[in-house]
């Protein structure tokens, strides 16, 4: 196989015909990191060139595809906003039209009956083996004549692939790449039981569905050539190919689950993404424009094509990632955020207390698990926790200056951000120490914890009753 430069306008052998895009995941696991991106990249060309997206699930493998995986598919699709433009099609619903297809190549001589059976298939392949060349299947049913079939034997239908020449593919991320039509071979399109194979499956429903441009992972560039025959044995129109080099970790090595390579809903549920942080994150997983990094939803539209996206294969940084997230949830509205995170504290979380909490809790998380946990504070009950880093602040000197801060704050009218700040300085230069000897062992008392948002901030989200209770417990500890 060998490929050249680019392949030109990607629209170019459509004609007048709208874009028409499609992903089409297996379902039999969840919705993992790479799928999301091949599913993103259809849904933005799709909607770049005012065209339609649509799902397909490849279900033919029975034995392993399963309801849940489906709803789990569909759940990561929606979550990431990008659901199909019509209700999905699901290809073993399909099998008598992938058979009629295989039929009518039958008829036209584009296939044929072929009666080897695996033995004899296998016997071909060890001596190939043997004799240190590729196997390739040379049937000797592909040419013969009706009458020479056996009565009562099981066979399969094979394409009849050219043997000779070369096919060169224009694809628009690859570029040209040409296969010589020798190291294709007589692939089944029927197996013996007359169930149609996932080959002929996806030319079928990419062409009844209308695709124009098959844009996914290119480790389905060789099945391109593969499918080419049936299509143009089928005198059918040629989508554009679009090839996506695949994921790497930042090790450069295949993807794995050691690189954080998850389902999309574990990114949701178990590392709290959020689904903008994702989105935009997989956006620029292999495409760019310029060295922009952030994109709207609707810029992202508007920018993307084919043009940007690499031939090289892109690497996947978690870190990176949740650098991402952190300015998401920054950027996030805080009722939303204050919802998301009572999710994750449960009964317990106050949401009108949650929501003004926000706009200092969401600074410093880079997930919706860390903004979680640091508004846990706010709802603990007493005796509150204090984790072992806090103690070690809460020594004899600490819990005195503690149960002194206690009665000055008791006397204080305004619990105000300002008014309790200017207290605490105030008590600080009467001591000739810094603010911090003071604030850290409060923040200790006030959270359980050596880090929080700001200790006035703290002080006034609990609020008078709820700041003196936790600061003299700790004083008389």
């Amino acid at each position: 196989m060998a490929s050249g430069g680019a392949a030109g306008s990607v629209t170019e052998n459509m004609g007048a015909r709208p874009v028409v895009t499609r992903f089409a995941p297996s379902p039999t696991g969840y919705l993992h990191i790479g799928g999301a991106r091949t599913a993103l990249f259809n849904w933005l060309f799709a909607r770049h060139h005012g065209g339609k997206y649509l799902l397909r699930i490849e279900d033919t493998d029975r034995a392993r595809s399963t309801e849940a995986a489906i709803a789990a598919i569909f759940d990561g699709l929606d979550w990431l906003g990008l659901g199909g433009d019509e209700e999905p099609v699901f290809q073993f619903a399909r099998s008598a039209r992938h058979a009629e297809v295989a039929h009518q190549l039958l008829d036209a001589g584009h296939a044929y009956r072929c009666y080897l059976t695996p033995e004899q298939l296998a016997e071909r392949r060890e001596k190939a083996q043997a004799e240190r060349r590729p196997f390739r299947i040379d049937s000797e049913w592909r040419d013969a004549a009706p009458e020479s079939w056996p009565a009562d034997v099981p066979y399969v239908v094979r394409i009849k692939a050219p043997k000779s020449g070369e096919t060169t593919i224009a694809d628009a991320v690859q570029g040209d790449v040409t296969v010589q039509n020798a190291e294709l071979d007589d692939f089944i399109l029927l197996r013996s039981d007359g169930t149609p194979t996932y080959m002929l499956a996806v030319v079928v429903d990419d062409h009844d569905m209308g695709v124009t441009h098959v844009i996914r992972g290119d480790d389905h560039l060789n099945n391109a050539f593969r499918q080419l025959t049936i299509i143009r044995a089928m005198d059918w129109p040629e989508p554009v190919y679009a090839h996506i080099p695949l994921i790497h970790g930042n090790d450069g090595a295949k993807l794995s689950k050691r690189h954080g390579a998850l389902g999309v809903d574990a990114y949701r549920d178990e590392l709290g993404i959020l689904p903008e942080a994702l989105f935009n994150y997989l956006l620029r997983l292999g495409w760019g424009h310029g060295d922009k990094e952030e994109f709207t939803r609707e810029e992202a539209v508007a920018l993307f094509d084919l043009a940007g996206v690499g031939k090289s294969p892109s690497r996947f940084d978690i870190k990176k990632l949740l650098n991402m997230n952190g300015h998401y949830i920054r950027a996030a509205d805080d009722a939303r955020l204050a919802e998301l995170a009572a999710a994750r504290i449960g009964a317990q979380a106050d949401l009108a207390l949650l929501v003004q909490a926000m706009p200092v809790l969401k600074l410093r998380a880079k997930d919706m698990n860390e903004l979680a946990d640091g508004a846990k504070f706010l709802f603990v009950p007493h005796p509150i926790p204090i984790d072992a880093s806090a103690e070690a602040l809460l020594d004899g000197d600490a819990r005195a200056r503690l149960a002194i801060i206690a009665n000055r704050f008791q006397a204080e009218s305004d619990w105000t951000i300002e008014a309790l700040e200017a207290n605490l300085k105030a008590y600080a230069e009467e001591l000739g120490v810094g603010l911090g000897k003071l604030a850290q062992p409060l923040r200790a008392a006030l959270t359980g914890q050596t880090t929080s948002p700001g200790i006035f901030d703290v002080l006034v989200l609990l609020g008078r009753e709820e700041s003196l209770a936790r600061i003299t417990a700790q004083a008389q500890a």
